[in-house]
């Protein structure tokens, strides 16, 4: 018995031995593995912190001054310039707020028809078809255009008097007068217009890619259900487009509350200042007012509504995301 005991003993102490030793080679290989993965995001954090959190802190300290970089004083004023804005007891304030609105407006107008036209888009280019690689290339060209040379091409077009679009519509018997570039709501018909046409192709071919990674035989499966090409899109494609639905909306709001070029080339914020952005007066409030103070207050106002858009859309994929999977389960 007393054999048997120490033989028991040993067993356990053996097997203490190798479970220790498993533990310490497990947390050096994930030791490893930390150090592998920090080198790896070395060039990225190193980037990140010069190009973004180094101006975020310098933006921030230049809000809580009187901020002009033609005069040797910069004096401290605190909160004053985001007091001024909230309160509108700046100068700056009603145009800010107006700023923001034609933010909103232009938003508003143009994300939907960016998430919806370039799924149209992609659903036909993954059609198969004679020339599918002709048309797909079509569909993409603009984007390659620079911001400039699509603003100025498009306000020559959309020229009351001389432009091209103008006189076809008086060929074909409509109003040859419509002022597109100074008279509103045709002020941000032109501008929404003209960045669809230009970026219409980016979100369809992320659209398109995400169309040719769902399975065929699920379509198949379905199809042997008897599931109409209504039922198939509702219940195969857009859940296997969810994933990329998060990144093409995202993507798309933060671009177009970012929209300068084209109002600024196009209807030069008018008519008045009515098509102004955000980043517009942002722009000229501290390059043209020489307020460099108040333009960094007014970023960091529109950084927080930014950020509070970007969590919603977060927060409503994810939602939906935990529904699914909640679903799912119950089902099975």
């Amino acid at each position: 018995m007393a054999d048997i005991a120490v033989g028991r003993r040993q067993g356990v102490a053996a097997r203490a031995t190798t479970d220790t030793a498993a533990r310490s080679a497990t947390a050096s290989t994930h030791q490893r593995d930390n150090r592998d993965g920090w080198l790896f995001l070395a060039p990225y954090l190193v980037l990140f912190t010069v190009f973004v959190l180094l101006p975020l802190g310098w933006g921030i300290w230049i809000s809580l001054h009187d901020y002009d970089y033609t005069l040797p004083d910069k004096p401290f004023v605190g909160l004053d310039n985001y007091s001024g804005l909230i309160t509108g007891d700046s100068a700056f304030a009603a145009t800010f707020w107006q700023a923001m609105r034609g933010t909103g407006i232009f938003t508003l107008a143009s994300v939907p028809l960016l998430l919806v036209l370039p799924l149209l888009v992609a659903l036909m280019m993954n059609l198969k078809f004679k020339g599918r690689n002709f048309f797909r290339a079509i569909y993409f060209a603009p984007y390659v255009l620079g911001v400039a040379v699509v603003a100025v091409l498009w306000r020559y077009l959309l020229d009351t008097n001389i432009g091209l679009v103008n006189q076809y519509l008086g060929a074909v018997g409509l109003d040859s007068t419509i002022p597109w570039l100074t008279q509103l709501p045709w002020g941000w018909v032109s501008l929404v217009g003209v960045t669809v046409w230009w970026t219409v192709g980016f979100n369809a071919v992320i659209y398109l890619a995400a169309l040719q990674d769902i399975s065929p035989e699920l379509y198949e499966a379905a199809k042997m259900d008897g599931a109409s090409a209504l039922q198939r899109f509702r219940n195969v494609t857009l859940p296997g487009l969810r994933p990329v639905l998060l990144f093409v909306t995202s993507v798309t709001i933060i671009a177009s509350v970012n929209m300068f070029g084209q109002s600024f080339l196009m209807t030069q914020g008018g008519p008045g200042t009515e098509t102004r952005t955000a980043i517009y007066q942002i722009a000229d409030t501290g390059l043209t007012n020489f307020n460099s103070g108040m333009a960094s207050a007014m970023s960091m106002i529109f950084t927080v509504f930014l950020a509070i858009v970007s969590i919603l859309v977060f927060v409503l994929f994810r939602e939906r995301e935990a529904k699914r999977s909640t679903t799912t389960e119950g089902d099975a």
